[in-house]
């Protein structure tokens, strides 16, 4: 993990200053027109900021280092929002992890919302859209719609009281990511995060988040397809205890990346050990 720059501020947790530090984990696709705003509204409390590239074909790896140069950038194995969350999880190395979208919908100087409340005996904290102080100028009378039913749906089979549920802009200690075993490879990882913490009896804080228009391009999101994922997921969760196993079909790109084993054929016999990340 890189050193914590001079400039940053200690959070209190009851008075006394303690330092934790902050990675933001970040999925992209194309986003090479957005991601300058995000990276450059970055507050300093922030130590790491992970990338994870879903194969893009614009130049958003190139602006993203040349906007910040420390940032950590990670190939995606498959493709899918969950996917990139899932490796950018793994990627991750400071205390706490915040994750945010790179199309400028979510505004990097809310950041200090999500980081508070774990410093204070919070585990999970996730964004609301509809508390006091939150909001919205991009959600869809739709998307309003399909989000109020998962909501009441959520509260109903879990018996707790959230405002807001298909919103991506969230925290947690990173010593709760293996409890959360995280398993979806679509946008209901946002689902799946929220529930497995419930599951997991982590203690759960909502803080009032603003989404903001897509800044460029278009959404990758689809109402109907993606909700149905959704339901499917909340369904599943309430009666299935034991995480689904998780299956990722490698795309054919990430095994070109990969070192693949090399075989002595004076022997037969691998010249170097597997890794991690190799093929096996």
């Amino acid at each position: 993990m890189r050193e914590p720059r001079g400039d940053k501020h200690e959070l209190p947790i009851n008075g006394h200053p303690e330092r934790q530090s902050v990675s933001v984990v970040i999925p992209a696709l194309n986003e090479e027109h957005n991601i300058p705003w995000v990276l450059e509204r970055m507050p300093p409390i922030v130590d790491e900021v992970v990338l994870v590239d879903g194969h893009s074909s614009d130049r958003t790896i190139e602006v993203a280092r040349a906007v910040r140069p420390d940032v950590v950038v990670v190939p995606q194995h498959f493709r899918g929002k969950g996917d990139a969350v899932r490796v950018a999880l793994r990627a991750a190395t400071c205390d706490l992890i915040v994750m945010i979208d790179a199309d400028g919908s979510m505004d990097p100087a809310e950041i200090h919302r999500f980081v508070t409340p774990l410093m204070n005996g919070y585990d999970f904290v996730k964004g609301s859209r509809l508390l006091t102080g939150g909001g919205s100028t991009d959600l869809t009378a739709l998307r309003k719609l399909g989000n109020q039913m998962l909501v009441r749906m959520t509260n109903t089979m879990f018996l707790v009281r959230f405002t807001d549920l298909c919103y991506g802009f969230l925290s947690f200690r990173r010593e709760c990511l293996s409890a959360l075993a995280l398993t979806a490879h679509g946008f209901e990882i946002e689902t799946e995060l929220v529930v497995h913490a419930l599951k997991a009896n982590l203690r759960i804080a909502e803080v009032p988040s603003t989404e903001l228009p897509r800044r460029c391009g278009t959404s990758n999101l689809h109402a109907f397809r993606d909700g149905k994922r959704v339901l499917r997921t909340l369904i599943r969760e309430r009666f299935v205890r034991r995480p689904r196993p998780v299956v990722d079909p490698i795309d054919q790109r990430v095994l070109h990346q990969w070192r693949p084993a090399v075989v002595d054929v004076r022997d037969e016999a691998p010249r170097e050990a597997l890794s991690e990340g190799s093929l096996r």
